[in-house]
């Protein structure tokens, strides 16, 4: 007979700034004697930080309880709360919405902006945005745009059916068309299907093509138009590895402009210098709604400003 698994329970606490609290859920090995034990083992923070959220009552257990210098270890059990986050430049640029009905949202994500939070870009966040913009709490992404690229990214309405959208990028059912600029190379063969391995480990900033590795990326190359000594590429992956485009784009020999990490990785850019995107926009998004039935066409209103005008871009 298969054990059911014990559901999380809802968060007591709401959002702040379009942000989740925190869950933390407590193992269920019982070495400590409290709650406040466990954290001050647990979380990576200055010494004192873990008692001064406590004295503030900023921690909660699931009924909305402040937790107390003497609540208990419960083996199994969660606590919230909110992080203060670290001051973010905020990232000049607004975010676009192309389509909302009751199921979902698409939105056109400038370059700089962060689909989610992670890491130090918690409120400059498409996802923090766009749930204080909409009043919609419960809004969540189908799937994930690099920061620095820009585009249409799918949100997902109703935690519900957020796993049947899911389920259409992990099953290859989204029809995914970028553009993307890098240098003109005329004797660059073209149309081309790339084809390699492609790894990233956790904590590397860069992913890598592993040499006469099975294949797990593919990518078809197009040229839409050139220029002097700049070509419109047209790419659509077949795959969705990190970093794909701008691995394959790169293993070409013509690397995507304002790319900072390949073919090498370039002195990293001041958190509010927002000069010269890199050059990628997610254009289109095609597929068939998991729960409508209907069949949707997005296309990005954004224009790639080295296209437009490469003396602009490159001051």
């Amino acid at each position: 007979m298969r054990r059911r698994r014990n559901r999380t329970p809802p968060s007591p606490l709401p959002q702040r700034d379009g942000i989740d609290a925190v869950r933390v859920r407590m193992p269920p090995d019982d070495t400590w004697e409290t709650v406040r034990a466990h954290l001050t083992d647990r979380l990576a923070v200055a010494e004192g930080t873990v008692d001064a959220m406590i004295a503030e009552g900023r921690i909660v257990g699931p009924d909305g309880t402040p937790v107390t210098a003497t609540t208990p270890y419960a083996p199994g059990g969660h606590v919230w709360f909110h992080r203060d986050p670290e001051p973010e430049p905020p990232v000049p640029f607004g975010i676009d919405i192309v389509h909302r009905d009751e199921h979902i949202l698409v939105a056109d994500k400038p370059h700089f902006l962060a689909t989610t939070p992670r890491g130090s870009h918690v409120r400059q966040t498409a996802l923090a945005r766009l749930r204080q913009a909409t009043g919609t709490p419960a809004l969540s992404p189908a799937h994930r745009l690099d920061r620095l690229t820009a585009g249409l990214v799918l949100f997902v309405v109703r935690p519900e059916e957020r796993g049947a959208y899911q389920t259409l990028f992990r099953d290859r059912q989204v029809r995914k068309e970028y553009e993307a600029v890098a240098r003109h190379d005329p004797a660059l063969p073209l149309p081309a299907t790339v084809r390699s391995r492609i790894e990233k480990e956790r904590g590397v900033l860069t992913a890598h093509e592993v040499p006469d590795g099975v294949p797990n990326a593919e990518s078809e190359i197009r040229l839409r138009a050139a220029g002097d000594t700049l070509g419109l590429y047209h790419l659509t992956p077949r795959t969705g590895r990190t970093h794909q485009l701008r691995v394959h784009m790169n293993s070409l020999g013509v690397p995507i402009l304002g790319d900072p990490l390949y073919p090498r990785i370039a002195a990293p850019a001041a958190p509010d210098d927002f000069r010269r995107p890199l050059q990628l926009l997610a254009r289109t998004l095609e597929f068939r709604d998991p729960v409508t039935g209907q069949e949707h066409t997005f296309v990005s209103r954004r224009r790639l400003a080295a296209w437009e005008s490469y003396e602009a871009w490159a001051q």
